[in-house]
This record gives structure tokens, C-alpha cells and sequence, in this order.
């Protein structure tokens, strides 16, 4: 035996701790020895591009081994291996990183990064071991091979091994209750989960377990549209096609790689959960980067690979760690040139992305400057104008950072050399207000929903007004956000007031009853304001512009923008919904025929006495029928509501047909 001792450690009890709290999940060890493992083939790869070594390293591998009877688990490589006094120096002093003390001797040595991030890694074993064995034989000429020995308590053993092969053997005997760990299946679906993508391949069974080609760290000039789209697929099985990707390699001022993707969304994905999968040189750290990737990109996938973000620390401490916020800005900032580049070079495709891209661009506009300023002036719109149509690519573009510098290059064969026309009828807002400065210059007409508001939007597009739809749920708050943006542009909801352009203006021609000194507008005013006995309701009297006045309505509800803002504000800061107000404007459309003969049939003299004919009653209905086919358009009635507008609409009916019969 060359010697017995006590383990040299930094904090007392350190065992108890390892077991309970070293990682909030025990599988995590494997992780940890294969990590290890793949350190020392890369330490032995180092060493001897340096000279120092002079035999031949063979063919890297790990082999994984389970012997149920014994209840092992093993992990072999046959990289660098280590000596007595090696294993006294890192081993027996816990906390003590070797790897960082060979790096800085071999650094710029080698292509492959040493792993070494983890903290205590080889001590992670003691979580699910009862005993840890140590069989190594050092790469250094005329090395003694040493077999350590260690129960879980700071006592150990160290002594000379019979091994004749170079490198190192890692052996657990497994607590009681991790025997799940014996099973071949759980170990291939841990290789895959942690180590899958490591350069070194990892046998298990004489079957080799992990993919070993990280894409993220390959050179983009040797990856096809095809190598995209497979990788995807492999993180992602059973997904739609991402819509565009974007390839991160930078080495400065911190080093990053990675694949991020748009993916198209669906309702099921929960959109404030982060997908992107954080690595530290291609070893499997975390599901998701929800404390470095800015929140708006939260709906990316994909993969980031980074040395400098910290692993040991807390996820508050992670989001105040400056390293990591410039990351985040260095990731904000790579998918605002990308979307401007594809805005530029291929807006169709552009066009076609954004409807899944839209709401998160708006929201990153909304609260990160720096982004706002880069997107601000690629953020579309669908709108009402007449645009060129072209059928939109289906192909997705790759844009990649050049190792060469910030450049962005496209590696996807082009359909065409000329720009495309957007494949829907999109625009942007500094568009919308050069078409139409002549005729409404710095106003914007918009609608929240085109289904409830299309009455509104036809009334506009018949006088050659055009239209914005912003009708996302977000849109409410990016108003507001467009509004300061551009103080000397007004923004005016299609139904809470009408432009002139969309009325007669010419009222002088309107005939004055002898009998009573009213106009007619004036009389359909009355005539209303009587049937509906409404205070609160504001009436107006209009006639619509149209070359078709039946095909304009009979009356529409208006609801004043600011008054409306205000409501929703109000709401949304007392967490209840918008309730529709009492105050708003019935504008009744003079030019309609049924308003028009309503007003004839009012004149009849048995109308203006104090009684109720059935003239009377009649004209009563129809001007409450009109109305509510106006609120229709505005709100949906609640069960009492729609069952007297069914009543009022069968009794209309029947009234009209008992006058026809006679």
C-alpha cells in the first residue's frame, strides 16, 4: 500500500452535502464522469500536439460499463490518465480545478475545449455510490498505475494497480436505491440527454450511444439547408418546419455559439416557457435559458453553447450577472439584423413569417430600446390597400454569422436575384403614411377586428380610405407605444368617429317641413330619440357617401377613441373586462331608404297624437331593430339581450306583414 490518509476538503462534512445538495437531481453524475472522461482524451490530444508526448493516443473512446451481479457502474477512457501524486493534487483536495491549471498550461494547444465547469464533478459519483474506485495509469514514461479507493468518508486509500493500459477507470458501486442506474436503457437515454453531442464516442454494450457532432460548432460553409432543417428535427421530433434560423459564432467580448430557430406557432405552446437548450462545450446544461435569453425571444429554439455564462450560481444572481445580460443583448441584437436582412432581400418571405413572428416582435419593440431601434422600421401591418400579390416561398433562408467578422452571409440558394413583393397585402406604418398624405396626411385608420368591425372597414375602403388591422392581442398596448413613437400622428379606430370623407357634407339642400320648421334629418333625430328614450345615447344624423345606399347600413354605433381608451384602461388596472358604455353615439344614416321611409311613414297624423296606433308601434320597433342590428356590430348580447331582440325582430315581422296583407 503507497499510502493512507484523509482526504483534504474545504468544508467539514462535505460528504452529507455531496449526497443531499450537491445537484437537485442525482443523475446528473454521469453527466459529471463522462464530462471527465472526455477531459482527459482531450488533455492526452493537448499534450501531445505540444510535444510532450511521443506514443501513438489510439482511437478516443468511453466505454460504459454495467455489472448488475457487482451492482457497478463503470466509465473508462483512455485518455491522459494520472499518477500517484496526481491523484493526491486533484482527487483528494476537493474543489480543486484541475482543469483550469491545465489549460493555462497548455492553452492554445488544441481545437477542443476542456469541459471542466461543473464545480466538484468526479465528487457528483458519492450522490448515488456507496464506494468510488479509481483505476489509472498516467501517459507519462515509466508511470506506476494506481488504484484509489474511497467509501463516502473522508478516509481513503491509494495504492499500486496492475494496469498496463493508458488512461483512467471510474467505478461505482451503487446505493441500494439507485440500482436504476444498472439498466442499459436508463443509461442510453442520460448519454443522450447530456453527452450526446460530445466529440468522443461513448460506448455502451460495444454500441455506440451519442451523435458526437455538435452542429452549432461546425463551420456554417460545411452545413446544407438540409443539415438545418435535420438538426431541428432532431431536438424538436413531429414539429412544423422553423421558419428561419440563425447560426451565433463569436469569440469576443464572450464566446458564444449556437443554432437559434423561429419555429411557426401553434396554440398549445406555452409561449412564456424558454426551448432553447443551454450547453457548456457541447455538454447538456438546462431545457431552457429563460434567465439569458431576453423575454420576448422566449418562443426560439434551438441551442446555446457558452464557457462564460456561470453555472454555479443562482438563477437570480445569473440574471444580474453583466456577462450574461451582454449575451442576451448580443442574441437580441443577431435576430433584429436577420429580420431586417430578410425584410430586405426576401420581404415576401418576410410577410409570411411575421404572422407567427408579429406578436414578439412587438413585444421586444415594446421593452428593449435597443431592439425597438433596430425593428422599428420593418414592423408590417395587413391593410385594407391594394397591394401586389405574389405566392410566398416555402423555403426557409439561413443566415449565419462569418467568422471573418459581423457580416451576415446567406447560405440558401436564392429563388430569384430581383426583391419580391410582399404575398399578402402588408405594410409598414411609414408606408401607410406616405400613400396617404395627400388625402388624410398623419392620420391612421385602423381596426381591432375585422369581423365585428367590418361594417366600418367597407365604409372606408368604398371612399378610398385605407385601413390598418391591428388586431392582435397585443396591439392595444403597441397603439399606444406607435402614438409616442409618432407624436404628430393621429390614430383613429374605423368605429369611433367618421372622417368627413365618408359623409355628405352638403346639408343646405335639405328640405324643411312647412308643418313643423324641421328638417328631415332633424325629424329622424326626434323620431329616435323618442322611440329608444335613451339619455345616456348621443343620436346623430348623418348621410353616408355611396354610390349604393343600400348597401351602406341604416345606423352605426361610434364609440369616441379617447373615451374608449379610457374605459379599456381602466379595466385592464382593475383586472375586470371592458364593459360596453352607456354614453356612445348612435349615428343614423339619413341616406338609407328604410331610414327614409321610416321618416315618410312618421309623418302620418295619427303618428303625432297621443296614442299608440299600430302605425305607431311599428315605426317604434324598427327604430329599436335598427339599433340593435347596430350594437351587433359592437358587442354581443348576453342571454335576456338576445332574447328580446328576438322577440322585438318577430314582432317587426309581424307587424309588417300584417300591413302587406291588407
Amino acid at each position: 500500500m503507497l499510502e493512507q490518509g484523509t482526504i483534504s476538503i474545504h468544508t467539514d462534512n462535505i460528504f452529507p452535502i455531496i449526497k443531499k445538495s450537491l445537484y437537485s437531481d442525482h443523475q446528473i453524475f454521469l453527466r459529471e464522469l463522462v464530462s471527465n472522461a472526455v477531459d482527459a482524451i482531450q488533455k492526452l490530444k493537448m499534450v501531445s500536439r505540444a510535444g510532450d508526448y511521443a506514443g501513438d493516443i489510439g482511437e478516443a473512446e468511453i466505454e460504459i460499463a454495467i455489472d448488475k451481479d457487482q451492482k457497478t457502474l463503470s466509465i473508462s477512457d483512455n485518455g491522459i490518465g494520472m499518477t500517484a501524486d496526481e491523484v493526491k493534487k486533484y482527487i483528494n483536495q476537493v474543489a480543486f480545478s484541475s482543469a483550469e491549471e491545465f489549460i493555462n498550461k497548455y492553452e492554445g494547444k488544441s481545437d477542443q475545449p476542456i469541459i471542466g465547469h461543473f464545480g466538484l464533478g468526479f465528487y457528483s459519483s458519492f450522490m448515488v455510490a456507496q464506494k468510488v474506485e479509481i483505476d489509472t495509469l498516467s501517459y507519462q514514461e515509466g508511470a506506476q498505475a494506481v488504484h484509489w479507493t474511497c467509501d463516502g468518508s473522508p478516509a481513503f486509500t491509494l495504492e499500486d494497480s496492475p494496469r498496463t493500459t493508458r488512461g483512467t477507470t471510474i467505478t461505482l458501486s451503487l446505493e441500494g436505491e439507485e440500482e436504476e442506474f444498472l439498466e442499459s436503457a436508463r443509461i442510453k437515454n442520460l448519454v443522450k440527454t447530456y453527452c450526446d453531442f460530445l466529440p468522443v464516442p461513448i460506448k455502451l454494450d460495444g454500441e455506440v450511444v451519442n451523435k458526437q457532432k455538435a452542429p452549432w460548432r461546425d463551420s456554417p460553409s460545411n452545413l446544407s439547408q438540409e443539415d438545418y432543417l435535420e438538426f431541428y428535427r432532431y431536438l424538436y421530433p413531429f414539429q412544423e418546419e422553423p421558419l428561419l434560423w440563425v447560426h451565433l459564432n463569436t469569440d469576443y467580448p464572450f464566446i458564444i455559439n449556437g443554432i437559434l430557430y423561429f419555429p411557426k406557432m401553434r396554440p398549445d405552446v406555452d409561449v412564456t416557457k424558454g426551448q432553447i437548450k443551454l450547453f457548456c462545450n457541447q455538454v447538456f446544461v438546462s431545457d431552457n435559458c429563460e434567465e439569458i435569453i431576453p423575454q420576448f425571444l422566449m418562443p426560439m429554439r434551438g441551442v446555446i453553447d457558452s464557457t462564460d455564462i456561470p453555472l454555479n450560481v443562482s438563477r437570480s444572481a445569473l440574471q444580474g450577472d453583466r456577462t450574461v445580460k451582454r449575451i442576451g443583448d448580443y442574441i437580441a441584437k443577431k435576430v433584429g439584423d436577420r429580420l431586417k436582412e430578410l425584410f430586405r432581400d426576401n420581404r415576401e418571405q418576410y410577410v409570411s413569417a411575421w404572422k407567427d413572428l408579429g406578436t414578439f416582435v412587438k413585444f421586444g419593440a415594446l421593452n428593449d430600446d435597443k431592439f425597438k431601434k433596430q425593428i422599428e422600421d420593418i414592423i408590417v401591418f395587413r391593410t385594407t390597400a391594394k397591394l401586389t400579390e405574389k405566392v410566398a416561398a416555402e423555403t426557409p433562408v439561413v443566415e449565419v454569422q462569418s467568422s471573418d467578422g459581423d457580416a451576415w452571409q446567406d447560405v440558401t440558394p436564392s429563388s430569384s436575384s430581383e426583391n419580391s413583393a410582399p404575398s399578402a397585402p402588408y405594410t409598414t406604418l411609414k408606408e401607410y403614411l406616405e400613400r396617404n398624405k395627400e388625402r388624410n396626411e398623419n392620420r391612421v385608420f385602423y381596426t381591432t377586428d375585422g369581423a365585428t368591425q367590418a361594417t366600418y372597414i367597407e365604409l372606408h375602403k368604398n371612399q378610398g380610405l385605407e385601413v390598418l388591422f391591428m388586431d392582435s392581442f397585443i396591439d392595444t398596448h403597441f397603439i399606444n407605444f406607435l402614438e409616442r413613437e409618432y407624436q404628430d400622428v393621429k390614430f383613429t379606430r374605423v368605429d369611433s368617429d367618421l372622417d368627413n370623407t365618408l359623409l355628405e357634407q352638403d346639408k343646405a339642400t335639405e328640405i324643411v317641413d312647412p308643418n313643423t320648421n324641421k328638417t328631415r334629418s332633424e325629424t329622424i333625430k326626434e323620431l329616435f330619440e323618442k322611440s329608444l328614450n335613451k339619455p345616456k345615447l348621443n343620436i346623430r344624423t348623418e348621410a353616408l357617401k355611396s354610390d349604393d345606399p343600400q348597401g351602406t347600413p341604416p345606423a352605426i354605433v361610434l364609440l369616441p377613441e379617447i373615451l374608449r381608451r379610457l374605459r379599456e384602461m381602466n379595466a385592464m388596472m382593475q383586472q375586470q373586462s371592458v364593459e360596453f358604455p352607456e354614453d356612445h353615439v348612435l349615428l343614423v344614416n339619413t341616406a338609407h331608404p328604410l331610414i327614409q321611409n321610416l321618416a315618410n311613414i312618421s309623418q302620418g297624423s295619427i303618428i303625432q297624437g297621443d296614442g299608440q296606433s299600430s302605425t305607431n308601434q311599428l315605426v317604434n320597433l324598427i327604430c329599436q331593430h335598427v339599433y340593435d342590428l347596430a350594437l351587433m356590430s359592437q358587442k354581443g348580447f348576453d342571454a335576456e339581450g338576445m332574447k328580446s331582440f328576438v322577440e322585438r325582430s318577430n314582432e317587426v315581422l309581424t307587424k309588417l306583414t300584417e300591413q302587406a296583407s291588407k
